[in-house]
């Protein structure tokens, strides 16, 4: 029996589910109005140039290993462990951050109350559920994803067709002034919340890693990566505008947002609400399975080349997936739902801002990596066959790569430096979980790096001239690291 295949339109709307997160959409409106201008201006200076570097570093090295595979072929084994870490330690906490909004939107839903073991049971059960999910291949889950995407867009269009009837029905809740478009590079609370909008144009490259389960993943890809960006970027303007609409901007929950905005319009009683907000319930299993696939596969690919501990190489003899990485990933979020156990209010009570801006912080970091990876690349691997070419040249390839990263490091210090807890004199534990969180991460990942390092004969540097002419001599080997 031949082995099951994506269709090119079931690879579209994997781009859809793996990209679009409707929970973000939320800390995003809380911007105001100047969300329009940054969204705008981000697609521009961001999803453009990184969608289509992805599109070429997918089609032009195909493998499992995804973004990990471009940034060790480039820069060698020191930052694709780095870059294994930071993609793989954001997605147990982004699981954890999801899980928190599970029973608290029953209650909303059912007006069923639940103590704290009572939630943290419902948490659980959502993320051992996505751990089980990603034991099959991404071929035999085509159906959460495809659904999952379908419902996503569904979410997404309700929204804002809801406002646009609110809006004309009782009025914008913000002021639509002129001036309320423009930029405030003066809001600490506004700069903070760009970082959510840069995570909410990720994922691309994850969609690469399915690269063996396609059907012509040289010439769907890069399509897929350009049609579903539009898509994408279309959904969440219209989905942002809808929340708008609702709701004022200063009183946006970054948790709830989505779901208050639709109650707001409907009621809380009305059982639009209640089937919307089931229904967001079930995407966030499909948006964590999607991206299960690809976050497991790179830290598989990491642990193979030991910059990532040996249990991430352990495969399911049944299916070959990353078994290992699935496990540790329910643990690692099992443990970040435990903090809500701490007897601190400010703590367990913001405990889905506090882990999601965490995760943000790790994505992020290992977005950066992949800039100057592209740029090396293209120097000393220039003879390789390139299916698809980014259509920029000289100085405007070189600024479509510098701008990308230097946001991605702006982004970051705006998530996890709370200025404006600073500039009011506020600044206590609570503010500072998420600086703290993050720097215990990257040294963690650290110290895990130099340790797998041991089990190394050589540490690979990245590629060379010379070791690019040889790698294409020897199209049979995966690894140029073997060659060298």
């Amino acid at each position: 029996m031949a082995e099951k295949k994506f269709s090119f339109a079931s690879v579209i709307l994997t781009v859809i589910c793996v990209v679009f997160v409707a929970e973000a959409a939320a800390p995003a409106s809380a911007i105001g109005n100047q969300q329009f201008f940054w969204w705008v201006f981000l697609i521009i200076t961001f999803l453009l140039p990184y969608g289509l570097i992805c599109a070429e570093l997918g089609t032009t090295y195909e493998g499992d290993g995804g973004l990990y595979d471009w940034v060790r072929n480039a820069l060698g084994d020191k930052w694709g462990a780095r870059v294994s870490w930071y993609y793989w330690i954001n997605f147990p906490l982004w699981m954890a951050s999801l899980g928190t909004l599970f029973p608290d939107i029953i209650t909303m839903c059912c007006g069923v109350e639940f103590d704290v073991v009572g939630k943290l049971a419902i948490e659980l059960v959502f993320v051992w559920v996505v751990v089980f999910l990603s034991f099959f291949k991404v071929s035999d889950s085509e159906w959460i994803l495809n659904g999952g995407a379908v419902l996503k867009v569904l979410i997404a269009v309700t929204v804002g067709v809801m406002g646009i009837w609110f809006a004309l029905t009782y009025g914008f809740a913000n002021d639509m002034s002129a001036e309320t478009f423009l930029p405030d590079l003066t809001s600490f609370n506004s700069i903070q919340y760009l970082s959510i909008i840069l995570f909410n144009f990720m994922g691309f490259e994850v969609v690469t890693t399915f690269a063996s389960d396609m059907k012509n993943p040289k010439t769907d890809i890069p399509k897929a990566i350009i049609l579903g960006g539009i898509a994408i970027a279309a959904i969440y303007l219209f989905a942002s505008f809808g929340i708008g609409a609702a709701i004022p901007a200063e009183e946006i929950d970054p948790d709830f947002g989505m779901i208050v905005a639709v109650m707001t319009m409907v009621g809380e009683n009305s059982w639009l609400f209640i089937v919307i907000s089931l229904v967001f319930l079930v995407t966030l299993f499909a948006n964590m399975t999607s991206w299960s696939f690809g976050v497991n596969f790179v830290a598989e690919y990491g642990a193979k080349h030991n910059n990532m501990p040996s249990v991430f190489a352990i495969e399911s003899k049944k299916t070959g997936m990353p078994a290992g990485a699935a496990i540790v990933n329910g643990v690692v979020a099992t443990l970040a739902l435990l903090i809500q156990l701490i007897p601190i209010e400010e703590i367990s009570s913001g405990l889905f801002w506090s882990i999601f801006s965490m995760n943000v912080c790790f994505l992020l970091l290992a977005y950066i990596p992949i800039f100057p990876a592209f740029l090396k690349l293209r120097k000393v691997d220039p003879n390789r066959e390139r299916t698809y070419v980014v259509p920029f040249k000289g100085a405007l390839l070189k600024i479509a790569c510098v701008v990308p990263a230097i946001e991605l490091v702006l982004a970051i210090i705006a998530t996890v430096v709370p200025f404006g807890a600073i500039a009011e004199g506020t600044v206590g534990f609570v503010e500072l979980f998420p600086l703290i969180g993050v720097v215990v991460g990257i040294v963690a990942g650290e110290v895990m790096r130099v340790v797998c390092a041991k089990k190394r004969e050589r540490e690979f540097q990245g590629l060379t001239p010379e070791l690019s002419e040889k790698w294409l001599a020897n199209p049979d080997e995966a690894d140029p690291a073997k060659l060298a």
